[in-house]
């Protein structure tokens, strides 16, 4: 019937509830949803320093501008002139888009901006330093009315989008999420703000900076849960339940085909008292994965070469066994420090298609870009916080993150599913 002879979908999911709908359709469980920030040049964008930031922001907003005018000045002897034509494909100085292309065309001059400059959630578990401007990323989407400033709180559920190569994913950010944070990645927020026009600062304004505050959960699903599970059921009860149902491996499993071609759909358990478990164990999930940074180290990890007082990091990788094969209880940080007695299970939690501890050992290395030779250093992160043990106490956390992760996961209710 839908055309896929293979892998095929679930009548059975098309009669829960939609997660959202870009037709504006309410009877869903969330009002918005956006792609996550989509630069087009993340090496660019993108940096674990401040500083290296915002050095080769204006690198590449400066070579734009002189671009810009170099096109200005060639359309003045030859309207017909076209963008590509004339500008300069330099890649050690700016990486082109079809967006940046459209500004050269409309004359739109850049200038830097700090106020630009925020921490982004870039990968699971990474966080970077990204220039967050409406002029220089090439989508936006609807991230502005999701995080418009790091004043003000939200939270999103971001899952893996149609059409993903990696089995369906989902992982929760409190501060602005990349595209591929978890790929293709769709964000379901606790709330979303909007501008008040001809907004004055005031007494009561709540520290809003001018924005107005609106729940990303929609008064159709409060009715219907509060219908089904009682009437002190909260909006904040129903984003955990979400949350908490999709890690679920009994959806997962049966609806893998569907959660690869569609938007996930949620179905309302029938007891209320599961209904409470998966929003409880979502509220545990969201803790663990949001403050994952400040969770203790496992307590049977052994750290070896402390005393070497070297924390830097160039590329961590895993021991090996007497056969030539990677120990996955023991990583080599560097040539000083070794971590041992990681224990395999924590390697269950997969998200975006990598376990946590996979994560950090893939991002917090010392990386160069090909085409613009720009180098990202995590060290620098670990400087510029005044904090040179993070990678390492990151390390030593996400290792109970997952373990925590899990046995959350393990407990979750069993889920039945009418033919």
């Amino acid at each position: 019937e839908h055309g896929d002879w293979l892998n095929q979908r679930n009548d059975i999911f098309n009669k829960y509830i939609p997660l959202g709908d870009k037709n504006n359709n309410l009877t869903t469980l969330f009002s918005i949803y956006s792609g996550g920030l989509l630069t087009s040049r993340d090496a660019w964008c993108y940096n674990f320093s401040i500083n290296n930031l915002e050095e080769k922001m204006n690198i590449c907003i400066d070579f734009y501008n002189s671009q810009r005018e170099k096109y200005c000045n060639s359309v003045k002897k030859n309207k017909s002139a076209s963008v590509e034509s004339v500008i300069e494909i330099n890649q050690t100085k700016i990486s082109w888009s079809r967006a940046l292309k459209n500004n050269v065309k409309r004359n739109i001059s850049l200038e830097y901006d700090k106020n630009s400059v925020v921490i982004s959630q870039y990968r699971p578990f990474v966080k970077q330093f990204v220039y967050f401007h409406k002029d220089i990323n090439e989508m936006l989407y609807q991230q502005p009315k999701l995080f418009p400033t790091e004043r003000l709180h939200n939270l999103c559920i971001c899952i893996s989008g149609i059409g993903s190569s990696k089995d369906f994913s989902c992982y929760i950010t409190n501060i602005l999420p990349n595209y591929d944070m978890v790929e293709k990645a769709q964000c379901f927020p606790l709330y979303y703000y909007t501008k008040k026009e001809n907004h004055q600062e005031e007494l009561f304004d709540g520290g809003n900076g001018g924005y107005e505050r609106h729940d990303g959960i929609t008064d159709f699903i409060l009715r219907e849960c509060r219908i089904k599970y009682g009437p002190k059921t909260t909006k904040e009860d129903i984003f955990y339940y979400v949350y908490g149902l999709l890690h679920s491996p009994d959806y997962r499993s049966k609806f893998a085909a569907d959660l690869k071609k569609m938007l996930p759909r949620i179905p309302l358990v029938n007891d209320p008292a599961d209904f409470g478990e998966f929003a409880q164990a979502g509220r545990e999930l969201a803790i663990l994965h949001i403050n994952y940074e400040n969770a203790p180290a496992w307590p049977e990890l052994k750290i070896t070469g402390l005393d070497s007082g070297n924390y830097r990091v160039e590329k961590m990788r895993f021991a090996k066994k007497s056969d030539g094969k990677p120990d996955k209880t023991a990583i080599i940080y560097n040539s000083h420090i070794k971590i041992e007695n990681i224990p395999l299970q924590a390697y269950e939690y997969i998200v975006n298609g990598r376990s946590g501890i996979e994560w950090i050992m893939d991002r917090y290395q010392v990386k160069t870009d090909k085409d613009s030779g720009i180098v990202n250093d995590p060290n620098l992160w670990c400087k510029e916080h005044g904090n040179p043990k993070y990678i390492l106490n990151l390390l030593a956390s996400v290792i109970t993150v997952s373990m925590e992760t899990v046995k959350i996961v393990n407990d979750l209710p069993k889920m039945t599913f009418e033919e």
